[in-house]
Parts: structure tokens; sequence; C-alpha cells
């Protein structure tokens, strides 16, 4: 388990000891040291005797009788999860955000799946943050940058750090990827909190997944694998599966608004291909139905394939395929946009447009070459093309 750098008592816990020191019949160190420590927090029991013998803490009054008796009646006061719930506030209200957004969007009488998991995601994640960087003793509480004062809300709280601040400060643990992952999620989150989105559940569904995964994994590396939520949730069930001809529907008729496509292309054009593919940031599942000639197997719903086998690698080669960027030929772009009405757009003014707009500027990440004289377009020049003629 990860060791808490940490492990000292807070103010009204000492307020509290001295109160049990107060107490008839007489509570020994060892005994009252009983009640303060956990798994998540080791006290040295010469911390208890040092209160005894004044020799710390001599400013802090004793608790009263009524505080004492409230706290040994709510004692232990942990979550089914062993966390104490003042001391460990922060860690479970993570890991019960976290487990609400895959509850979410697991409902399936929901029809906003993906716009509730992200806001309560991010929620989840900003508390982990804080958690972390309370146990590692990073002040996480904004400051005037000229005076270094402590910034208020409006009703004179700490103002703490958003989720963006903490990815960018020097002791997030966290990999690039999966910073990539929560920075297109608050992005999302931004262009939602607004506005319509429709059904935006099967263009993300994999950067959800990736989520879900990494919170899981970084729970793990921050506070120990006994605070993990793998064994909380397992395999959803479903009734039916999923036909070629409906996932085809999907991708071709997905009825996204404008600037929902517009906020995702943008945030994924200034990532590199690494991590694009990196299943931390996109997290892609190849589902097949298939039959088993074996009694064990038959009651498997989920088996894993070595990636080293040649069924592994033919699968990996399915997903690279998938993670990459789709591509346009400008026949293709018309086509499309001929089905979308635009009848009289040709390749002619197909040429006009992207010459007026300097397209193939590498700057605007539109298309690529892939060999001298073989431009291929990407999804943000159809969408480009799309509103021009909407004009």
């Amino acid at each position: 388990m990860a060791r808490n750098p940490n492990n000292k008592l807070e103010r009204w816990e000492v307020a509290i000891i001295k109160a049990m020191m107060a107490e008839t019949p007489r509570k020994t160190d060892q005994d009252i040291l009983a009640y303060f420590t956990r798994p998540t927090r080791s006290i040295n029991h010469g911390r208890i005797k040092d209160i005894r013998d004044t020799k710390t803490h001599t400013a802090v009054p004793a608790a009263s009788a009524e505080e004492l008796a409230e706290f040994l009646d709510a004692w232990p006061n942990v979550a089914g999860s062993g966390l104490h719930l003042i001391g460990d506030e922060l860690l479970i209200k993570a890991r019960e955000a976290m487990l609400h957004a895959v509850q979410g969007f697991n409902n399936p009488r929901a029809y906003f799946k993906s716009e509730v998991f992200i806001v309560t995601a991010v929620i989840a994640w900003t508390y982990l943050m804080h958690a972390h960087f309370k146990r590692q003793g990073v002040d996480y509480r904004h400051r005037d940058r000229r005076t270094g004062e402590l910034l208020k809300t409006r009703n004179g709280a700490d103002k703490h750090w958003e989720l963006e601040h903490c990815l960018g400060n020097a002791a997030c643990p966290l990999d690039e990827a999966t910073k990539a992952n929560l920075k297109f999620l608050i992005e999302i989150r931004h262009e939602i909190e607004h506005q319509m989105t429709r059904r935006i559940d099967d263009l993300i569904s994999a950067k959800l997944q990736a989520c879900c995964l990494n919170f899981n994994v970084a729970l793990k590396m921050m506070f120990g694998a006994e605070h993990g939520l793998d064994r909380e949730l397992g395999v959803a069930l479903q009734f039916s599966g999923i036909a070629k001809s409906q996932r085809d529907l999907l991708l071709k008729d997905t009825d996204l608004p404008a600037h929902l496509v517009a906020a995702h292309l943008a945030y994924e054009d200034a990532l590199p291909d690494t991590v694009i593919r990196d299943p931390k940031y996109a997290y892609r599942v190849a589902y097949v139905e298939r039959s088993v000639n074996s009694k064990g197997k038959a009651d498997q719903v989920v088996e894993f394939i070595r990636p080293e086998s040649a069924e592994g690698q033919e699968i990996a080669s399915v997903l690279v395929k998938e993670s990459e960027r789709k591509k346009y030929k400008p026949k293709d772009i018309v086509e499309l946009m001929h089905a979308e009405g635009h009848r009289e757009f040709k390749l002619y003014d197909h040429q006009l447009l992207w010459q007026g707009a300097d397209a193939k500027n590498p700057v605007d990440k539109f298309g690529v070459e892939l060999r001298p004289g073989d431009w291929w377009w990407y999804e943000k020049w159809v969408n480009y093309v799309r509103v021009a003629l909407a004009r």
C-alpha cells in the first residue's frame, strides 16, 4: 500500500484525545491510539504520550464532554471500504463519485449518459487529485499571483484547484495519455454545459472507458490496491448483440452538433499519434461473437487473448486501423456533400475552396500528403466544407 508521508493527528483529533485522557476510568495511551489509527494512516503511539506529557499541541484545548460523546457514538465512523468518513473524506467522495458516474452511464433508462458521466467523473478526478495532494503535503488552494494571499469563494471559503489546474501541477503523478484523456473530457464538458448535445455516446465511448480504467489505476497507485473499484462493478450484461448494420448506421448518422464535432477534432488534431493510439487516452475493445469447443470456456463472458498470439496480433491490427484518423479523397468529399443535399458542389468547387483557404498549409492540419502528389483530407476539413456550404 502507498505509505502516507503525513501520518499526523489533526487539531480536532488532538482535542478529542485530551478529553479522553481526562476521562474516568483512565484510558491508556494504547487504548486511545486504537481510536485514531487506520489502514490509510498509521499513528505512532509516541504521539499520544507526547500529548499527555504536554510536549506537543499545548495550545489545543480539550474537547467538551458533549463533543467526546458525539465522537464515541459515531466511532468507528468508517465507510464500507474501510475509509474514515472524516479523515478520508476526499478519497471516499472520489470513489463514490466515479461509481455514480459509471452506474449512471450503465442505467438502461438514462438518455443523457455521456453528459452525466463526464460531469460526475470530472468531480471524481478532482477529489482524487485533492486527496493525493493533501497526502503529499501540497497546498492545492488558489492564491493571488502578486500578493500570495489565499483566494476565496463568494461565501468566504478557500478556492481549491479545479481539475485542469491539478493536471498542470508538477506534483501530478499522472502520465501524459491519462492527462490527455481528462483534458479531452473537460473540453467536451465545456461544450455541453450550455448546449443541447443529442447523441454523443458512440462518438466518445472509448474515451469514457479509458477514463474509468485510468481512474482505477490511479486510485490504486496513490492509495493502495485495496481501495480499487474493480471489485465494485463487474461485466455489464446486455439484452442483445450489435449487428454490423446497426454499427454502420450509428457511425454514419450521428446527428452531432457542429460545435461538438469541431471541439473533438480541434483537440485531437493537436495530439501526437502515440497519445491517440494509447489505450489510456481512448480504450477500444474488439467485441467479437464466437462459439467455443470447450466446456470450460462456454461459461466465460469475456475471454482475454494474449497480445503475442496470432489471434491477438490480428485483433491489434484491427484496433490500430480503427484508431487512425479517417481520411478522404476529394471525390469522397464531393459525394458526401451530394448525399447531404449540395448537388451543385463539384470537384472544381472543392479545389477552389481549399485553395482559397490555403487548406494544405500544414499549420491547419486539414489533411496529409501520404506520398508526393497524394493528398488526403481529414474529418476536420470535411466539417470546414460542410460549414462553408451552409453559409
